[in-house]
């Protein structure tokens, strides 16, 4: 196991490496540059924007600027005023030395906006997968057992529900209906913004919870249940099961270790997977109801060419999806003892 593990991991360096220079060219490419953004005022001269420029280091080569993002630009003079000569010595330590630099919206280190992001984004997501399983299984599970029923049925029309209705379209119907028309909720955010901080609990966000963890939940709800529905089905056609039923088994005896514990091997390798795309699924979310998690910065840092925050979190994702893809492959090997990993 050990072995495997290590062998993934080191697998796993050139993908994300790949996922880096592709996400940092396709940036640069973007239209539009965070000097328009900054300068954009009536004083601006073009010689303020151009020293701004090569500041940031803006006005080097893409192929430059990723290197100096990857490994530093500490070593290397920086021409501010344009005269061919190094002015002022590099600053920043680049990714193989943990360093993501500095946002260039919010001047602070990379690593601080995305650390104060996290928790809010962990608030949100961590609750739905686990209420998206766990219904999932369940509705997956009744819905195969009672085939052909009016709960089957019940169950296909929410899976094809969840999947086709885009979660921003339900997260504001439910704005709508739930903060609007009948003021039950909060419409948005992440806590009372009058209450101060010091006396902020984690409670206190439940009730802005409820709509985004719901939207949220959906989604997963409607992969797992029709995934476990198929894995139910194609279990019981097995032979071994046919046999527990000529043994005289009892019904729930065969339901629980001949059927589920069989039928639920693919569907708890999903997990790992879906732990890649919490963040890609928490930008929408976050964006429609004003949750201040690390997919609401995703936005934000776009729309304001922040390219080190951009990048920084290109790389969280990154690296939570093959983290997730590894669990996937060892809670395979776990739960399945005919794998062996080595």
């Amino acid at each position: 196991m050990n072995r495997f593990i290590i062998r993934r991991l080191l697998q796993a360096i050139p993908t994300l490496f790949g996922i880096t220079v592709l996400s940092f060219l396709l940036m640069l490419k973007t239209p539009g540059d965070p000097i328009t953004l900054i300068t954009f005022r009536p004083n601006a001269t073009a010689e303020a924007t151009e020293i701004l420029r090569r500041q940031l280091g803006l006005d080097k080569p893409a192929l430059v600027q990723y290197v100096y993002w990857l490994i530093g630009n500490d070593w290397v003079k920086i021409d501010v005023d344009g005269d061919g000569k190094g002015d002022v010595q590099g600053t920043r330590k680049g990714l193989l030395r943990g360093d993501l630099g500095y946002s260039i919206a919010q001047k602070r280190p990379v690593l601080t906006v995305i650390g104060e992001r996290i928790p809010a984004t962990l608030l949100l997501t961590v609750p739905s997968l686990i209420i998206g399983y766990a219904v999932g299984i369940v509705v997956g599970l009744l819905a195969a057992i009672y085939h052909r029923s009016w709960f089957d049925q019940f169950a296909r029309v929410l899976s094809v529900v969840g999947s086709a209705i885009p979660a921003f379209w339900l997260g504001l119907i439910m704005i709508i209906v739930f903060s609007v028309r009948l003021g039950w909720l909060p419409m948005s955010g992440m806590r009372d913004i009058t209450q101060p901080s010091s006396e902020y609990q984690v409670f206190d966000s439940i009730p802005y919870m409820v709509m985004p963890v719901t939207v949220f939940a959906l989604g997963i709800i409607s992969v797992v249940s029709r995934f476990t529905r198929t894995q139910v089905l194609e279990v019981m056609g097995q032979e071994y099961v046919r046999t527990a039923y000529a043994k005289g088994l009892r019904i729930r005896s065969i339901y629980v270790f001949h059927i589920a514990r069989n039928a639920l091997i693919p569907v708890v390798t999903l997990l790992g997977s879906a732990i890649g795309f919490l963040l890609s699924g928490a930008v929408i979310i976050e964006q429609v109801f004003s949750w201040p998690g690390l997919g609401r910065t995703t936005i934000d840092a776009v729309s304001q060419r922040d390219y080190p925050v951009v990048m920084g979190t290109v790389i969280i994702g990154g690296v939570m999806y093959i983290l997730g893809l590894l669990i996937s492959d060892i809670l395979y090997g776990l739960v399945d003892p005919r794998i062996r990993l080595e």
